[in-house]
């Protein structure tokens, strides 16, 4: 196989309600709207198209792993840990449901936050060397 895959170029998240969730993140999260019809919408957030698709009551993007605890889809990245601190605060400050900012035992540190649907997201504030690499980001 000489073609290998490349990024991840779009993320699906369901939402009960089109029009509230991309309002949702375009206010709290700083997305850029680029579609939208009653069934789906598409955004531009952290260099990547998110599609918000209108899904049945209570479907988030979760999941159970084997030991019973929900897990998250998606993890975020922010360039160290000041920015994580920052975007902590704002994240609370606009009323977005997070929890506190934790040590997972590996390089970094996170949080958990949740849309208005209940998708949980992860925050990591170590961004990796290839997004550093391409984007001429220092340390």
């Amino acid at each position: 196989m000489s073609e290998k895959l490349l990024r991840v170029g779009t993320s699906y998240i369901p939402v009960s309600n089109v029009e509230l969730s991309s309002e949702w993140y375009v206010k709290k999260l700083g997305a850029d709207l680029s579609y939208k019809d009653e069934d789906k919408a598409i955004l531009n957030l952290a260099n990547q198209s998110i599609f918000l698709v209108k899904s049945i009551e209570r479907q988030t993007s979760n999941f159970i792993d084997i030991y019973g605890v929900e897990r998250f889809s998606l993890t975020f990245e922010v360039n160290g840990l000041n920015a994580l601190e920052t975007l902590h605060k704002d994240f609370v400050e606009n009323e977005i449901r997070v929890e506190e900012i934790e040590n997972r035992g590996h390089t970094g540190m996170n949080f958990v936050f949740y849309d208005i649907d209940g998708n949980k997201f992860d925050v990591w504030s170590e961004l990796s060397p290839v997004f550093k690499e391409k984007y001429l980001m220092s340390k």
